[in-house]
């Protein structure tokens, strides 16, 4: 096997463990950060069933930014959709026999991998083209819009311009998985996306993408308003009080 396969297969598995443990030190981070006051944002439900409800809107519809910018919303539900099918697509890389939803879903990849691209680039330019945004952004900001664009791109120039060998990657990848190391082709392309890949893996824990599971531990959204019926106490503040 080729000292590039083995690069990769490392990488992979380096990559991996970043990002889980990562992740995972983020969200009991995220867990443990006191939340000493009752501040939903208005006009918030007053029950737990309320809550989830919001939250569920919050998560699948960005409730929040479409009531905030109706253009915003449009390119960000569109790149969060088509993201969704893309990765969807991307799983018969990793089952044999690949599953009948994943099996549906391949004809739509490509156009969401499209509509992906687009919204991405729409949402760099709005940094660019409207001055406050563009005074509050950050380098890293226009880097990790790059960055997905790049492996957007990336992946479907491998579909019209340059094809590689589907089936010798999908060995690569399920030997992978069982730790049987089968050679990974050399495309430039492929290696190109690749090589983004990894490094949104292993930056993603550490960057604002980090939104994903933070929206579940913000207070303004996850709490109910109801400071009248049911008093709010941190639990340091509770351990206070009982001393």
């Amino acid at each position: 096997m080729s000292v590039t396969s083995i690069l990769f297969a490392l990488a992979f598995y380096l990559a991996t463990a970043v990002l889980v443990f990562g992740l995972l030190h983020r969200i009991v981070d995220y867990a443990r950060t006191p939340a000493p006051l009752k501040i939903p944002t208005t006009p918030a439900p007053t029950t737990r069933s309320g809550v989830v409800v919001r939250m569920a809107e919050e998560v699948l519809l960005f409730r929040s930014l479409f009531r905030a910018n109706k253009w915003i919303w449009l390119f960000g539900f569109a790149f969060h959709v088509a993201l969704a099918v893309v990765l969807a697509r991307h799983l018969r890389y990793f089952t044999e026999p690949v599953w009948l939803p994943v099996q549906l879903i391949q004809p739509f990849g490509i156009y969401a991998g499209l509509v992906m691209v687009g919204a991405l680039a729409m949402l760099w330019l709005r940094r660019f083209a409207v001055s406050r945004v563009r005074y509050i952004s950050a380098p890293s900001d226009h880097l990790w819009l790059l960055l997905l664009i790049l492996i957007g791109a990336s992946g479907l120039a491998m579909k019209f311009v340059a094809h590689t060998d589907i089936v010798a990657v999908k060995a690569f990848f399920l030997g992978l998985l069982v730790f049987d190391w089968q050679p990974l082709p050399t495309d430039p392309l492929l290696l190109l996306h690749l090589t983004l890949v990894l490094a949104l893996m292993i930056g993603f824990p550490f960057s604002k993408l980090l939104h994903a599971p933070g929206v579940f531990f913000s207070p303004s959204r996850n709490q109910a308003d109801d400071p009248r019926e049911r008093r709010h106490l941190a639990p340091w503040a509770a351990e206070l009080e009982n001393r």
